[in-house]
């Protein structure tokens, strides 16, 4: 062994494996990208809670699956072991919107394709996406879904109430119902005909009505 190949490192030979210009365009276009999606985020979310957090995490994802492969692809020996090490992580977070799913593996995508080269690939699918995001997800139904909640002293206040609800509504379907002593508990999944919600004053002074409390409602139920 040399004198020379004692200092011989490896690791300063990788210095130059990914190039300067090719590292900054990269992570740029990433920066650049992941904002967007970030935006499109914003501008679509319609959960009880927004979190801005999650959106900052989008664009920071995007820019570390990125470097990441940037990494793999330069290096064969590094891509075993970076399989190897990525698949000993665990993710507990629970993810509380299905959407938001999406927007995770949108990230991870566009981190990918950027780091392969295929930067059109990257930016022309990106736009079409978020397009298409904004198209539907912020499309509003006109037939738009509210649970009733009506609590009422008996089954005969309970018959009254469905036949007037049953005349002013659309749609007026038993969720679940609850029955106590001298009390009745009933979630009702309610479709309203023009908008007006005044039916629901009348409700709540009907005779044998307790109180009846009327939930902006997103279709999601389990049962």
């Amino acid at each position: 062994m040399t004198f020379q190949d004692i200092f011989k490192s490896s690791f300063l030979e990788n210095v130059t494996s990914v190039s300067l210009l090719d590292m900054t365009l990269a992570l740029v276009l990433a920066f650049g990208i992941g904002l967007f999606i970030f935006l499109v985020y914003k501008k679509t979310f319609s959960g009880v809670m927004y979190s801005s957090s999650f959106g900052v995490t989008l664009v920071a994802l995007t820019m570390i699956t990125t470097m990441v492969i940037l990494a793999v692809t330069s290096n064969v020996v590094l891509s075993l072991g970076m399989v190897g090490a990525l698949s000993i992580v665990r993710f507990r977070t629970a993810i509380k919107e299905p959407l938001d799913i999406a927007f995770l593996f949108w990230s991870i995508a566009v981190g990918i394709v950027l780091a392969a080269g295929m930067i059109p690939l990257a930016v022309i699918g990106s736009v079409v996406i978020g397009l298409i995001l904004l198209v539907f997800v912020n499309k509003k139904s006109f037939d738009n879904p509210y649970i009733l909640v009506l609590q009422c002293q008996g089954q005969d206040s309970e018959d009254r109430a469905k036949a007037y609800l049953n005349q002013l509504l659309r749609r007026c379907v038993v969720k679940s119902k609850t029955v106590q002593k001298g009390r009745i508990e009933l979630n009702l999944e309610i479709r309203l005909i023009d908008g007006g919600t005044g039916f629901i004053n009348t409700l709540a002074e009907m005779d044998g009505v307790d109180s009846a409390v009327l939930v902006s409602y997103n279709g999601d139920y389990m049962g």
